[in-house]
């Protein structure tokens, strides 16, 4: 699989040990941030040159390992909030098209019914298929309706990932196949080609309050932050903050829906199904998108 991997995924993460790489750099910035580790300490725990390690990081992040120390850190989220951070935005921003601006990733989504839900995935056919990220090995899924599923795994645990996925809609019929889910991928990890005018499709199945939340999360523009609590309020159920928690957790598309975005009422970067690390890097490769393309995060 892995090297069916490498072959079809190419074009996409041209190179596929990046993540690697980065994933250890950010290990140490998250333990270590107060004593803001030099890039000769980063590089030294990396196993890279302090030259070498400044090109990949740069190259993957779109900013260099310092400006990443300073995006992301363990209170990136608490000083959002303290500085007067927006509360969730009814909308995603529009007009943002000029050559020098970035999109968000537009979406049209639509939920399956409360019956198909319940029948846990009866006769749901859903094609998977593993590929390089920027933030290690995606596991795309899809139906004929749009991509329905998006998890990340660390290699050696893909099939992990699959069967945490899979145990979601049980009932459903799965089929590898890579060549549906590789255009998904692609478009996905591709900033390029995030365009309003070509949305990309997605299912979302899951419970009527389930879908509510994500609905919410997928207005919380790139480079903000939100609490639980808001998500509650602007779902209309302000007392169902630690219900909006789970609901998150069980968001089924990782990084589409963002629920890395979600933070805790303090501002603390609190538990990511796929890991706090992934988390922070997600925050920080978004923040790097915002900064070449001129845009500040708030």
């Amino acid at each position: 699989m892995n090297a069916e991997l490498a072959i079809l995924d190419r074009d996409v993460t041209p190179v596929g040990h990046d993540y690697e790489v980065v994933r250890r750099v950010i290990e140490k910035i998250s333990l270590d941030y107060r004593d803001q580790p030099s890039l000769e300490d980063l590089a030294a725990d990396t196993g890279e040159t302090p030259t070498g390690l400044q090109k990949l990081f740069t190259r993957w992040a779109g900013l260099s390992p310092k400006a990443f120390l300073q995006a992301v850190t363990l209170d990136h989220a608490r000083r959002l909030l303290a500085s007067g951070m927006p509360l969730l935005e009814t909308a995603l921003e529009l007009g943002m098209s000029g050559p020098g601006r970035l999109h968000d990733l537009f979406v049209t989504h639509e939920a399956v019914s409360p019956g198909e839900f319940k029948a846990r995935g009866v006769g749901l056919t859903i094609r998977y298929g593993y590929h390089l990220s920027p933030f290690g090995i995606a596991l795309v899924m899809v139906t004929d309706r749009g991509l329905a599923g998006l998890a990340f795994a660390d290699a050696g645990k893909e099939q992990a990932a699959f069967e945490d996925m899979r145990a979601r809609w049980p009932n459903a019929h799965y089929v590898e196949d890579m060549s549906a889910t590789a255009p998904y991928a692609a478009r996905v990890f591709d900033p390029a080609r995030w365009r309003a005018e070509e949305p990309l499709r997605i299912v979302l199945i899951g419970t009527d309050f389930q879908v509510r939340v994500w609905q919410a999360l997928l207005k919380i523009p790139m480079g903000r932050a939100c609490a639980y609590s808001d998500i509650a309020d602007e779902i209309g159920a302000p007392s169902a903050a630690r219900a909006v928690g789970a609901a998150v957790g069980a968001n089924p598309l990782s990084f589409v829906v963002p629920c890395h975005r979600a933070v805790g009422k303090s501002g603390a970067l609190t538990g990511y199904h796929w890991g706090l690390t992934r988390k922070r890097a997600i925050l920080g490769w978004e923040a790097g998108q915002l900064q070449q393309n001129g845009q500040a995060a708030d």
